[in-house]
């Protein structure tokens, strides 16, 4: 998350994943996941028409950027 960056919308299926996303000036979103708990997760990022596969290890916080 860069100076000027501002809070965009985020939601998450799975009560074991807390996230939270910013858009940057350059149009540039990071997103932070936080893996509560003690086994690794398998999710998928789905942004518009665009999704990923994503996998978190136990507790756990990851930054995609994209």
């Amino acid at each position: 998350m860069k100076k000027g960056a501002f809070r965009v919308s985020t939601t998450t299926s799975r009560s074991t994943l807390e996230s939270t996303s910013f858009k940057n000036s350059d149009g540039t979103i990071v997103t932070v996941v936080m893996n509560k708990t003690d086994h690794k997760i398998d999710y998928k990022l789905i942004v518009g028409d665009s999704e990923i596969s994503v996998e978190i290890e136990p507790h756990a916080i990851q930054t995609l950027i994209y």
